[in-house]
């Protein structure tokens, strides 16, 4: 006749050290390539945040330009500036270059100061646009 402990220690089955260690490596070996997935992920996604703030930082510098044109088409460079701060550590960068008597070009690029000199250098340009803006009235 069996004793309990006897029965106890019949019935419960456990893990060896070597299915432990072997499952142990499995798992480190499924999470590397999970952890770099999600590392890049993140990396991806503050860049594409920054492009689309840029963006939309850009757009409205623009539209703030188109309608002082209306009022103020001035010379050519009237427009112009260089590294004004848009919020946060956004800059930006407007040229203003005359394409005839009555149409002006305006560009306008706008990027993060990721180096925090406040000026916007060429590889810190996240979005560049460019329109024409022409004279409303003489």
């Amino acid at each position: 006749m069996l004793s309990p402990a006897g029965i106890i220690s019949k019935h419960c089955k456990s893990f060896t050290i070597t299915e432990v260690v072997v499952a142990s490596l499995l798992l480190a070996v499924a999470i590397v390539p999970i952890l770099k997935a999600l590392t890049s992920a993140h990396v991806s996604s503050a860049l594409i945040e920054r492009r689309t703030r840029s963006l939309i930082l850009a757009q409205a510098k623009l539209d703030e330009i188109r309608a002082r044109s209306i009022y103020n088409f001035g010379s050519s460079g009237s427009f112009t500036a260089n590294n004004v701060a848009l919020g946060g550590s956004y800059l930006c960068n407007v040229a203003d270059t005359t394409a005839g008597t009555d149409l002006k070009q305006i560009t306008v690029s706008v990027g993060c100061d990721l180096n925090g000199n406040s000026v916007l250098a060429s590889d810190e340009i996240q979005v560049t646009l460019a329109t024409l803006i022409a004279r409303r009235w003489q």
